[in-house]
C-alpha cells in the first residue's frame, strides 16, 4: 500500500517535518557523492546492536554509541529505501506535528527512532549489521497518527493483479494493516536469525517498537488537558 495523501486540512505549516524530509534527502545525496566511502560512513554512524551491548569491544564509548541512535536515522541504504520512508513521512508527519507542536514533534521523531533501534537490540543484541534509516521514527509517527486521527481518510495506491487502483481508506483500517505486516515480518526475521545466527535486511522490530511507542505518546497527548486534537478531529475528519 502506497499512501498518497490524507484528507485532513492542515492548520499549521509543518516546518519541522519538511525540514526532516530535506535533511534526509541532503544526507542521501552526500552518500552518493561519497561513492565507495559510503560503507565506511554507514559503519561509523549507523547503529549496530552489538556495539551498544559491548562498546569497548569496538573502541566506542557508550556516549558515542548513543549518538549513533540519532545519526543512523538520516542514513539510507538506497533510493528505494529513502523514497519509501519519505513518502510515509511526508504524508503522515505533518498532521502529527500539527497535534504535538513543532518542538515536541522534532523530539518525538528522534525518540521514536531511538526506541525502535533499542527494540531491535533487545531481540538481536549480537547483530553486527548496521541499522540505518528513519523507519523507526516513521513507525512512531504512524502509531501517533492512528490514535490522534483514526477517522482520517488516506488516499492509497493499491497494486492489484493487473493494474493499480486508488482508493480511500480510514486510518483505522490502513495503519493496523501496516502494523500487522511489520509484526508478521518481524516474527519471520526472528525465526531466520535463530537459524543463521545473523540478522540482515530490514529491522522489522524497530518498526514494531517505534509504532507502539508512538501510539502511546499519541494516547497521552490526546488525553492531555491542553491537547488540541479532539476538537479538531471532530470538526474535520468526517467532512
Amino acid at each position: 500500500m502506497i499512501p498518497i495523501r490524507h484528507t485532513l486540512p492542515p492548520r499549521t505549516t509543518p516546518t519541522v517535518n519538511r525540514g526532516l524530509v530535506i535533511a534526509n534527502g541532503i544526507v542521501f545525496l552526500t552518500q552518493i557523492f561519497l561513492g565507495d566511502r559510503t560503507e565506511s560512513v554507514i559503519n561509523l554512524f549507523g547503529f549496530i546492536p552489538a556495539r551498544l551491548t559491548n562498546p569497548a569491544a569496538y573502541g566506542y564509548s557508550m556516549l558515542e554509541v548513543c549518538v549513533t541512535l540519532v545519526t543512523s536515522l538520516f542514513l539510507h541504504g538506497g533510493f528505494v529505501h529513502l523514497i519509501g520512508n519519505m513518502i510515509y513521512l511526508w504524508v503522515f508527519g505533518g498532521a502529527v506535528e500539527d497535534a504535538l507542536g513543532h518542538v515536541r514533534y522534532g523530539i518525538f521523531f528522534i525518540v521514536c527512532g531511538a526506541i525502535g533501534s533499542l527494540t531491535h537490540t533487545l531481540l538481536f543484541p549480537h547483530s553486527t549489521v548496521p541499522s540505518i534509516g528513519a523507519s523507526g521514527s516513521i513507525a512512531g509517527i504512524l502509531g501517533a497518527f492512528l490514535v490522534l486521527r483514526p477517522k482520517a481518510r488516506i488516499v492509497t495506491l493499491l497494486p492489484l493483479v493487473v493494474y493499480w487502483a486508488m482508493i480511500e481508506l480510514r486510518a483505522v483500517i490502513f495503519l493496523p494493516i501496516w502494523f500487522a505486516m511489520q509484526f508478521f515480518n518481524g516474527f519471520l526475521s526472528f525465526a531466520a536469525a535463530h537459524r543463521t545466527q545473523e540478522v540482515a535486511g530490514v529491522a522489522w522490530w524497530a518498526h514494531v517498537g517505534g509504532f507502539l511507542f508512538g501510539a502511546l505518546v499519541g494516547l497521552i497527548a490526546r488525553r492531555g488537558k491542553h491537547e488540541r486534537v479532539t476538537p479538531y478531529a471532530a470538526e474535520t475528519e468526517d467532512v
